[in-house]
């Protein structure tokens, strides 16, 4: 293969609110936490062991400001997007790193905002609720855990 890839899909709860920065110009940024899960059962203990990975999430202009209307801390979102590493010289002088993924794609799954909206609350004559695009991610069996610990 000649060619190079940097793809990321993520299927997981924010783990905060979107916070969103304004640039001159107009454009903005807007990030947020993402964390996904994976759940496995240790052999020797039978017990259910959940571990957390914690993602760094950056959407610009645009898909931001809807990410900042519509998103809550603990929704669930799919995003597609790259891995993007920086870095930057912190107050003390300190060379600082981080890694990103830069999100080009991204369909809410699950929001408070709009379940709030759908459940609780009418809908005025003459407006609609915000609709996200629903997108059909197939479940996938969680394989067999043959791992030794």
């Amino acid at each position: 293969m000649n060619g190079t890839l940097n793809k990321v899909m993520l299927i997981g709860h924010l783990g905060d609110e979107v916070k969103i920065h304004y640039f001159e110009g107009g454009n903005c940024i807007g990030r947020f936490p993402l964390a996904t899960n994976e759940i496995y059962i240790n052999k020797q203990t039978n017990e259910k062991i959940t571990s957390t990975e914690w993602h760094n999430l950056v959407v610009r202009n645009k898909a931001a400001e809807i990410c900042e209307k519509y998103l809550s801390k603990g929704d669930k979102i799919y995003i597609e997007g790259r891995i993007k590493s920086r870095q930057w010289q912190g107050e003390d002088g300190t060379t600082k790193y981080t890694t990103e993924i830069q999100v080009t794609e991204f369909t809410f799954l699950t929001t408070k905002k709009e379940l709030d909206n759908n459940n609780r609350q009418p809908v005025a004559a003459g407006s609609e609720p915000a609709k996200t695009p629903a997108y059909d991610v197939p479940s996938v069996p969680a394989p067999e855990d043959d791992l030794p610990f």
